[in-house]
């Protein structure tokens, strides 16, 4: 058994899965597996189908596989990932998990090392592309199918309710938020990226969706930077920052298996800073 301590990345996917889950090296939902998207990258995959409580114990398998003992993660996710992780951290992350030998079955779930416990995981940052963790307009509407389990979950008044927000165990999460949305202006309040409106990418708190903009339009609160409160006087959530703001408005919500959209910002950041 190995004593050295190692680094992970882990990405976790959104609506629509697309990779097999438990299969870690499946990149099929984010794009070429040959793409630098930091060190050691794992594919934490699940269905993107049904409800976040019942799909979360994929994720869970994997922190406990990577981010155990002498091992810590970066974890990238994107979407309703965000749902995922910030599920995990508050209802799992106090809880004790078994240290784990990083080397997954088929199903994802890996071996017990000493038998000892920790409290959580060893997580370094969280970086979040498209995040919704406050839900979506789309799922409210009916834009997307309601027979879909996730799609209730994504309800911005339930994605906003299915946890506590706020508690991140510390962890930050970086918010990437895109801002070339044009089909769905007319029902995703301020500025979007055709998914998610800037009130969930941009991690503002509260129980509903508000409007929330680029400097350059007059008409609407700006989204802030950083862990500031957005112009308006509403806060962010605890450790929520907002690491891009798509000013140029010109990333969708897409990564269309090419890495591509609100996930290109993300993955450059993990390229650099997952080491």
């Amino acid at each position: 058994m190995s004593s050295f301590a190692t680094n992970y990345s882990l990405w976790i996917n959104g609506r629509t899965g697309g990779g097999q889950p438990g299969n870690h090296a499946d990149f099929s939902y984010w794009g070429p597996a040959s793409a630098n998207a930091g060190v050691n990258k794992k594919s934490v995959n699940w269905d993107g189908y049904n409800h976040v409580s019942s799909e979360n114990y994929l994720v869970r398998d994997a922190l406990d596989c990577y981010c155990t003992g002498a091992n810590w993660c970066y974890i990238a996710v994107h979407s309703a990932g965000d749902l995922m992780i910030g599920y995990a951290l508050d209802l799992y992350g106090g809880t004790q998990r078994y240290k784990k030998n990083a080397i997954p079955n088929s199903a994802g779930q890996c071996t017990n090392t000493d038998g000892t416990t920790q409290t959580g995981w060893n997580i370094k940052w969280v970086d979040v592309a498209g995040g919704a963790g406050g839900g979506s307009e789309l799922a409210n509407a009916g834009d997307w199918a309601l027979s879909e389990p996730l799609v209730s979950d994504l309800k911005t008044s339930t994605a906003r309710a299915l946890y506590n927000h706020n508690n991140t165990r510390g962890k930050v999460f970086y918010m990437y938020a895109g801002a070339k949305g044009t089909l769905y202006s007319g029902i995703l309040p301020g500025q979007d990226d055709e998914a998610i409106a800037y009130h969930s990418s941009g991690g503002i708190s509260g129980s509903s969706g508000g409007s929330y903009c680029n400097p350059s339009d007059w008409f609407c609160n700006d989204l802030t930077l950083g862990t500031a409160a957005a112009q308006g006087g509403t806060a962010k959530w605890t450790n929520h920052s907002v690491a891009f703001r798509d000013d140029g408005e010109s990333v969708n919500h897409y990564a269309n298996g090419s890495w591509g959209g609100i996930v290109s910002k993300a993955r450059a950041d993990m390229e650099l800073n997952a080491r």
